[in-house]
């Protein structure tokens, strides 16, 4: 990279990778209780962030596309065969050849708030030789602390992640309740928004999975295993994505509210 180029504002984008069907709440992204589909929540949430060239749903199917073309929004139906929501990004990313900055939205994220967005392109505007980034949260539940469900992660003094992990990563190896208000905080959940440089991100699928990736079922495992340094920004509020009926009841509660 030159200096010119690493001095120049990043150009960034968003894709939202979309699929119809959900092992616990099949369908969720076409919900529309609110009198908007989740899918349109999450996109004009995602839009409002200030640091983003472009927003594009990947969608697996034509139902979904139909659906974003009816609110205005910009869809690609891609692949339904895809492994992950990240190889369904990189199908759209390949077509942005002028992005240097790809960011991973979930689409069952209706919540996501436009800082967050920008704080992930903004942590790799700091430091160029980062290949993605990401973020987390400070964990003050032990139920949450020791829920597989809830994805922990380690960083260094810097940002830059250490290891995530399903189980309670710092362990402590003495307990007390008081751990989990300490200031500042000891244990952090991952976020699932990721920020991906265009050219590592259409790398990804080509990287072996290694044993830890497959043993743990976390795709970022795979960046660190091959040495590439991913970094953390840390927020005040998880984002709040769907994944079953609860959820969804609960979102539309807080909408209505």
């Amino acid at each position: 990279m030159n200096e010119t180029n690493s001095m120049r504002p990043l150009q960034a984008a968003i894709v939202i990778p979309a699929r119809l069907h959900s092992t616990r709440l099949p369908r969720k992204l076409l919900l529309a209780e609110t009198g908007k589909p989740v899918i349109q929540h999450t996109y004009e949430a995602a839009s409002r962030a200030t640091k983003i060239q472009n927003i594009c749903v990947a969608a697996d199917s034509d139902e979904i596309a139909d659906v974003v073309r009816r609110f205005g929004g910009h869809v690609l139906l891609t692949d339904p065969n895809h492994a992950s929501g990240s190889d369904r990004v990189a199908e759209v990313a390949r077509l942005w050849t002028d992005i240097d900055v790809i960011v991973n939205v979930q689409g069952d994220e209706p919540e996501i708030s436009a800082a967050a967005i920008d704080q992930v392109v903004e942590l790799l505007e700091r430091d160029r030789c980062a290949v993605m980034s990401t973020l987390a949260t400070p964990i003050r539940s032990k139920d949450k602390l020791f829920d597989p469900a809830c994805v922990k992660v380690v960083f260094d003094q810097q940002g830059r992640a250490l290891y995530f992990s399903r189980s309670v990563i710092p362990h402590a190896r003495t307990w007390h309740d008081d751990l989990l208000t300490a200031e500042p905080a000891h244990f952090y959940q991952h976020i699932g928004l990721y920020a991906y440089r265009r050219e590592f991100l259409l790398q990804i699928a080509r990287l072996p999975r290694p044993e830890i990736e497959q043993l743990e079922s976390l795709e970022q495992l795979r960046v660190l295993h091959a040495g590439q340094t991913i970094l953390v920004g840390t927020i005040d509020e998880p984002s709040i994505g769907i994944d079953t009926p609860a959820d969804y009841r609960e979102f539309v509660t807080r909408y209505r509210s």
